[in-house]
């Protein structure tokens, strides 16, 4: 399994880039994912990546981890090979799904995403390899 990416909450997504930049990131592409609610910039870094998260809107879970917590890391999100198999090697134990399989990420990958309470307090993300 291997780091696919880093999700940092963000109030502006220009702001952050231009900070981003200034420690030599840059923006691969800006996107919208409407059903998450949620607006990410890419930026490459090495083997893995960077995602600032914007929310589309008050609703948006995004808004509501700002509210919150304030801008940060929201998530880690690690590649498997096989989303139904995973989940079903994890089932049974603490971890625990936030979500439905049916989820779309970034690039329409298939997401899900464990409860922190069962992952020492981070939400992991795990995304399917295309």
């Amino acid at each position: 399994m291997k780091l696919d990416h880093i999700g940092v909450a963000v109030r502006s997504i220009e702001q952050a880039v231009r900070t981003f930049q200034l420690l030599g990131f840059s923006a691969k592409e800006t996107v919208s994912i409407q059903e998450q609610g949620v607006r990410v910039a890419v930026l490459p870094a090495g083997e893995s990546r960077i995602e600032l998260l914007e929310p589309l809107g008050d609703q948006s879970i995004i808004q509501k981890f700002l509210d919150s917590k304030g801008e940060g890391i929201h998530h880690l999100c690690f590649c498997v090979q096989n989303l139904a198999q995973k989940l079903d090697e994890v089932s049974g134990t603490d971890l625990r799904i936030v979500d439905q399989l049916s989820d779309r990420g970034y690039g329409n990958r298939k997401v899900v995403f464990l409860h922190p309470k069962g992952t020492h307090g981070v939400l992991i993300e795990l995304v399917e390899e295309p």
